[in-house]
């Protein structure tokens, strides 16, 4: 069975979440979803507005999802997850700020080098992003369109 393994933050749940999930799924056979510990979406990203609990809860009951999990806290290794999945595949999003090269170099320095990491493309909709979401949102809200 060909494991394939997603990460990202999936705070507010939209479509290009889920095209992603999608393409991952296509890569083998079973699909484990990492979902970023409310502490590191803190210090990467932002204050996150839903829960790593409940973000989990709806990652999970995506159809292409056969497991998901939260990720590890921001002060252990993101690769300590890895003995625990065992991945063929790593799938990156279209978007997600990882570099492809610096990951199959840290794999290999761990003993991982089986493991492919492949990107995925993006959504070609306007709205298959949280911030383009929550922009569009802001605009219609200064137009009056709510």
């Amino acid at each position: 069975m060909k494991k394939v393994m997603a990460v990202g933050v999936f705070d507010l749940l939209h479509a290009g979440h889920l095209h992603y999930l999608e393409q991952a799924k296509a890569l083998g056979d079973h699909l484990t979803v990492v979902v970023a510990h409310d502490d590191t979406v803190r210090k990467r990203k932002h204050e996150p507005v839903t829960n790593q609990d409940l973000r989990r809860r709806m990652v999970e009951g995506l159809k292409p999802v056969d497991v998901a999990c939260i990720g590890n806290s921001p002060d252990v290794p993101i690769f300590d997850i890895l003995p625990e999945i065992q991945p063929s595949v790593i799938a990156l999003g279209y978007d997600q700020e990882h570099a492809e090269d610096r990951i199959r170099s840290a794999l290999v320095e761990r003993g991982f080098s089986s493991i492919e990491v492949v990107r995925v493309e993006g959504l070609s909709d306007d709205l298959d992003g949280t911030r383009k979401i929550i922009a569009r949102i802001v605009e219609r809200a200064k137009e009056g369109g709510f």
